[in-house]
């Protein structure tokens, strides 16, 4: 059994091989009372469980990850996986969901961008729109380390399997969007829970692109600062439609407008990543400045 976030369905999908037998659950924040009463009865047959670390009674439910293990055999190993996220290849985006509030996703793609947010908060207090936040080198590494090191936060913290040095060197298929890893990761993830797990050695048990619904943009600042060997691109490709970051923004504006206290929420979680983005503009822009002659 693999239990988590969307993440789970790809690595259930890898694991799967001629040693192991899986079986196909909802994602955590999709399961209902009705599946939690399967789920614990799955369990308690399960040999093997893969779960990302989940606080107990998550959405009220008994899903936290020490309450599915006392369900499984006593004879039943288990792997924990952080939940893996990184924000190195689209230093803009950030995931919000606030706990009480419903919907908390934007229309048209589910992330948040920091320039639409502050556009929002500046065209509801009805005053001129801020200077943009410019995307430096250092400001795109800076995110990225503060993502390795929020992982690696997390596998301590929770003694699950290595995943933040897969990020060191990151390439464009690492991340589709800030949750949604492509194969390059996905695939040795999958490798080191098997071992965790005391399995041998498998080929993936499949091979076409996970995750692959969305592509967020890569913009070029991002492939020039991370050395990517990629095209860079700067529109978003949905179930493999090409969207505009244009129409991506005016739907987020309007929704915004339409949910006030989403707007409040977001904006309560871009600070970090502003305060980043600032400070090495900031530096930039210092290090830019002619210095004055001294006098003789």
């Amino acid at each position: 059994m693999v239990v988590g976030n969307c993440q789970a369905e790809s690595f259930r999908l890898l694991l799967e091989a001629d040693d192991v037998r899986t079986r196909r659950i909802p994602a955590i924040h999709e399961l209902s009372g009705n599946d939690v009463v399967e789920l614990h009865a799955l369990l308690a047959r399960t040999d093997l469980l893969v779960a990302q670390p989940t606080k107990d009674d998550h959405r009220g439910l008994p899903i936290g990850t020490r309450q599915l293990r006392a369900v499984l055999p006593p004879s039943a190993r288990v792997a924990l996986v952080p939940s893996l996220r990184y924000a190195g290849l689209h230093p803009f985006h950030l995931l919000v969901h606030p706990p009480g509030l419903e919907r908390p996703d934007p229309p048209v793609v589910p992330y948040h961008d920091l320039r639409t947010v502050l556009a929002a908060d500046d065209l509801r207090a009805g005053r001129p729109a801020r200077v943009p936040l410019g995307l430096t080198p250092a400001g795109i590494r800076a995110v990225a380390q503060a993502s390795v090191d929020e992982l690696a936060r997390r596998e301590r913290h929770h003694g699950t399997v290595v995943v933040s040095d897969l990020f060191a060197s990151p390439g464009a298929d690492s991340m589709r969007t800030v949750n949604h890893p492509g194969n390059a990761v996905l695939v040795p993830v999958a490798a080191r829970l098997r071992e965790a797990l005391g399995l041998p050695e498998r080929t993936p048990g499949i091979d076409r692109p996970l995750l692959a619904s969305i592509h967020a943009p890569l913009l070029p600042e991002v492939v020039a600062a991370l050395r990517l060997d990629a095209p860079a691109t700067t529109a978003w490709t949905v179930e493999g439609r090409e969207v505009s970051t244009g129409t991506v923004s005016a739907a987020h504006l309007a929704w915004y407008a339409d949910r006030p206290e989403m707007l409040d929420a977001a904006l309560s979680r871009v600070g970090p990543l502003r305060e980043l983005l600032a400070t090495a503009q900031s530096a930039q822009v210092s290090q830019a400045a002619p210095r004055r002659a001294r006098p003789a």
